[in-house]
């Protein structure tokens, strides 16, 4: 649940209401506060009610009243304050996304003239698959050898497939000495050891001539760091 810093200037919960009341009046609902366990309940006609649940801030209790409210009707928005800076922007980004995965509409009420904005409606949630991070994902796993990061992360941290291949390119060079990042690449079966040895994230690797790289003490003393995994 991402929230937003900040005061809320002294607003109260209660000040949400009037003019989420006229907004909600100027679409030609009746409305009313308050109503059973609802904050507003809005009518229309033969039309199903609208529910707006008014907090200061975005929280998980107010997404769960507001899931509540949806066994009664789907039209259900939360209404926070809006409130100004980058912290709220990025809170009121990432409590949109959440709100859209559980079919909740999200409104803000800006404080100093009583101005509201629909940022999402109520829908039910369809989600967008990106094929460029399922691509992304996959390879990930296809790179990793063995699961080193079974049951969480390890002693050092989360390994990823990249600190392997460094790792076979290292051990590589610990046995043989300075090698052609061809010879690396064929010999420890790691395509990018070329690459991975030129830009040396982990300082491992030293440029001996031209395409040929060996091992420093950093990795060295990387090796025996990592000792305990595979391969």
């Amino acid at each position: 649940m991402a929230k937003a810093s900040g005061k809320s200037q002294s607003i109260r919960e209660a000040d949400l209401y009037a003019p989420v009341k006229a907004y909600l009046t100027r679409q030609g609902y009746d409305v009313k506060g308050e109503v059973g366990a609802a904050d507003v309940v809005a009518t229309r006609g033969k039309e199903d009610p609208v529910i707006v649940e008014l907090k200061l801030g975005f929280s998980l209790s107010l997404f769960h009243q507001g899931i509540d409210r949806l066994a009664v009707t789907d039209l259900v928005y939360v209404a926070v304050p809006l409130k100004t800076g980058k912290p709220f922007q990025r809170a009121l980004k990432d409590n949109i996304k959440l709100a859209r995965r559980v079919g909740l509409g999200v409104m803000t009420v800006r404080p100093r003239d009583g101005h509201v904005e629909v940022h999402a409606d109520p829908a039910p949630y369809v989600p967008r698959k990106s094929k460029k991070k399922k691509t992304q994902l996959l390879r990930a796993f296809e790179r990793l050898q063995g699961d080193p990061n079974e049951g969480g992360s390890t002693r050092h941290g989360i390994v990823t497939g990249y600190r392997q291949d460094a790792l076979r390119c290292a051990r590589f060079l610990a046995v043989h000495g300075p090698s052609a990042g061809a010879k690396v690449k064929e010999w420890a079966e790691v395509p990018q050891a070329t690459t991975i040895m030129r830009n040396d994230h982990y300082d491992w690797f030293e440029k001996v001539s031209r395409g040929v790289y060996g091992l420093t003490d950093v990795g060295r003393k990387g090796l025996d760091d990592y000792g305990d995994l595979e391969a």
